[in-house]
């Protein structure tokens, strides 16, 4: 489909966004997302551009006035530069700061200082640099849930309709980076201010189905082939126990060893992205140089927490995790 999409005579990268040809998959896309996610009617879904990040900016020029407040959680690097960006915009309430903890952990939801004012609650549901993931969102507000999954998304089932927004950029589990899904709640789509950007603006998108502007075609048609995949798959249950299965085969390796270590909070260890250290910090550079000989890749931790980490997003096989399990076991005979 590359040289000729659907026989039309035109290569997927230079048919026009505008023609019939790639309306079919615009509306193929958002019917294969809406049926894997179970997506109510009463939300649009949304194709945009910017990556999650940008989304930092567009969710309060979106939703709020400048003297407007919104509570933020902060629970690792993504939802502190959520809030950071959200400060150029609005009053910003930080409910709880999980750096008090290390970002080890999820506060409290009873510590929570939720504003009643508050226009939104904003979560990052993924922290993909400390490793840290909500797996059971608390009801402590009133106001509108809105969540950056980009790095849960498709990784299990959600319940959309407890969010008011949720976006997500594509290059976790949704295909090639330069698309950023976002779904919003219809009630919401009417509030941005009069200087948001068309491009960022959830009625002016919505209303052009996310075509205001060139979209990223080959990233929006691939996005739609691993929708498909998933149903073909079984569906975001069968994805979910999937995932489910891959980080616990980690997880109790880990645990059950002295020489590696995970210091997240069991209750809120994440199910995409595995950091953990060696006991003798000596030794990464080894396990890095040997584990890439052992066609074992991107191992390294991100360089605000060091050590290892292994991001296991639904393309990464179960057989790819017992070969790093193989491994690892393997390399603490050797060095442990």
């Amino acid at each position: 489909e590359l040289p000729n999409l659907d026989e039309s005579g035109f290569g997927l990268l230079e048919v026009s966004h505008r023609s019939p040809t790639f309306q079919s998959v615009i509306d193929s896309a958002e019917e294969r997302i809406r049926r894997v996610l179970s997506v109510p009617e009463d939300y649009e879904v949304l194709f945009l551009q910017g990556g999650a990040t940008l989304q930092f900016a567009a969710v309060p020029l979106n939703l709020t006035d400048p003297a407007d407040t919104a509570d933020y959680v902060t629970t690792g690097n993504w939802s502190k530069k959520a809030a950071g960006e959200a400060k150029r915009y609005l009053n910003v309430n930080v409910a709880a700061d999980g750096s008090n903890l290390h970002y080890e952990a999820i506060p409290d939801p009873a510590t929570w200082r939720v504003n009643d004012d508050a226009k939104y609650l904003h979560l990052a549901i993924n922290e993909t640099v400390v490793g840290v993931e909500f797996h059971d969102v608390p009801s402590v507000s009133n106001a509108p849930l809105v969540a950056d999954m980009s790095s849960t998304i498709l990784s299990r089932p959600i319940d959309v309709s407890r969010y008011g927004v949720i976006y997500a950029g594509a290059q976790k589990n949704i295909g090639p980076a330069g698309i950023t899904v976002v779904i919003v709640r219809e009630d919401l789509l009417d509030r941005a201010r009069q200087e948001t950007p068309a491009v960022i603006n959830y009625r002016v998108m919505a209303d052009a189905e996310s075509m205001s502007n060139t979209p990223p075609t080959f990233a929006w048609y691939v996005a739609g082939l691993v929708f498909e995949w998933i149903m073909k798959e079984g569906g975001i249950a069968v994805i979910g126990e999937r995932n489910r299965r891959k980080a616990g085969k980690i997880y109790a390796a880990i645990d059950a060893s002295s020489f590696y270590n995970n210091p997240i909070d069991p209750a809120c260890r994440s199910w995409m992205n595995i950091p953990f250290t060696l006991s003798a910090p000596e030794l990464d550079a080894v396990f890095l140089r040997e584990s890439e000989e052992a066609d074992l890749l991107n191992l390294k931790g991100h360089r605000l927490v060091g050590g290892m980490r292994a991001s296991i997003y639904n393309a990464m096989p179960e057989a790819g995790i017992d070969a790093l399990l193989k491994f690892m076991t393997e390399f603490e005979t050797r060095h442990g």
